[in-house]
């Protein structure tokens, strides 16, 4: 979304949020608070936090644009009054704050309050859970307190019971670091995510909690977390005695997910006194690379898709006519070929050889089909 339709001091501010945040906010609707103006002054954000998102509207006036922000924060936390101190008499009154303090040239402003109010509606989210009448809950905080970035939001509805979310960065590695070359933007993170029903009384061997790893999407690229078995949570057990075991199955699969970039390297390079020199490949995780193939006067593009399990599992391949098209004017693709010899335990040079010699045949095939296409 473009932010041209903001006054150029309020557009700053959103810009550089946007840009400079390590979270990845993004916004979720835009609009004007007077439709006379011509201008628009208000927007919703979508904030990450504990694995799911926050949604808080930023109420600017285009006609003081100046002026500090307001901010809305969702129906469910009409108890959240962030920059509010009891005083000694029990009456309220603000505390020193961003808004207090506000600086209408420092495009960093809009940035600052974001951040501040998130930390704080975390602290407001620890002190609500901590509140609530549940011995497990209780015994699994004290368990985990010590570590270092955890989130936890406590959901509740009308036709929902309540359940207590729990966010656990997993890890102390560097992965970015890991992968030589790699342009990730963001920190690689995987979190466990732990959801406990909020219970009132004490149930000796109570039922395991849902669990559910979540990571940074491009890391899916290297690692799909979705492929990873969790450890089966024993009975009596917490988070504290779960943990431990999870992160060490989880380093050693990323280790190794790591080493089969050079597999898959090794790959590519046997594929080239084959068919030639690549036209495009992938120089940082070894995913993808395109070849020009020719059958006499027919020629095509061979995609070539490496699966991160490679070499257990086999790469899929597509052919792309340089000379056939659709009606919408795209080139015509073959579908996904996977139906070809394989061995992962043969020489990379076997495996591309074989290849070739499926797709002398399937080449013929791909031409004839482009043909029949565009008739």
């Amino acid at each position: 979304m473009t932010t041209d339709a903001f006054p150029p001091v309020i557009a700053a501010q959103i810009n550089y949020l946007l840009s400079h945040s390590p979270l990845s906010i993004k916004i979720d609707q835009m609009w004007a608070g007077c439709k006379y103006s011509g201008l628009l002054d208000r927007f919703s954000l979508l904030i990450p936090f504990c694995l799911d998102y926050i949604k808080w509207d930023v109420i600017y006036n285009a006609q003081c644009p100046l002026a500090a922000p307001d901010v809305i924060f969702g129906p469910e936390d009409e108890n959240f009054h962030p920059f509010c101190m009891t005083g000694d008499e029990g009456d309220f009154k603000l505390s020193k704050n961003s808004l207090s303090d506000w600086n209408s040239k420092d495009p960093s402003g809009l940035l600052t309050l974001i951040h501040e109010l998130r930390d704080l509606y975390l602290s407001y989210q620890k002190k609500r859970i901590g509140e609530v009448d549940d011995d497990r809950l209780k015994f699994e905080i004290s368990t985990i307190v010590s570590r270092e970035g955890i989130e936890m939001y406590m959901s509740s509805g009308v036709e929902k019971p309540e359940e207590v979310k729990f966010s656990v960065p997993l890890l102390d590695m560097d992965i970015n670091k890991m992968v030589f070359g790699c342009n990730w933007r963001h920190q690689q993170k995987i979190y466990l995510q732990v959801i406990f029903p909020v219970g009132r009384k004490y149930v000796s061997a109570p039922s395991a909690p849902r669990l559910k790893l979540v990571s940074s999407p491009e890391l899916k690229v290297l690692f799909p977390i979705e492929d990873v078995k969790l450890p089966p949570w024993l009975d009596g057990m917490c988070m504290a005695e779960y943990l431990p075991n999870l992160e060490e199955t989880l380093e050693r699969q990323i280790l190794d997910a790591v080493s089969l970039i050079d597999v898959r390297r090794h790959f590519i390079e046997a594929l080239a006194p084959v068919f030639g020199r690549p036209l495009e490949a992938d120089p940082v995780f070894c995913r993808k690379v395109t070849f020009l193939a020719a059958s006499g006067v027919f020629t095509c593009l061979v995609h070539f898709f490496l699966p991160t399990q490679f070499p257990k599992q086999q790469p899929v391949l597509m052919l792309q006519s340089s000379q056939h098209f659709n009606s919408q004017g795209a080139p015509i693709k073959s579908h996904l070929l996977t139906e070809y010899p394989w061995s992962p335990r043969w020489e990379p040079s076997q495996m591309a050889e074989r290849i070739l010699e499926f797709l002398v045949d399937e080449c013929l095939n791909f031409k004839k089909f482009c043909n029949e296409t565009q008739l």
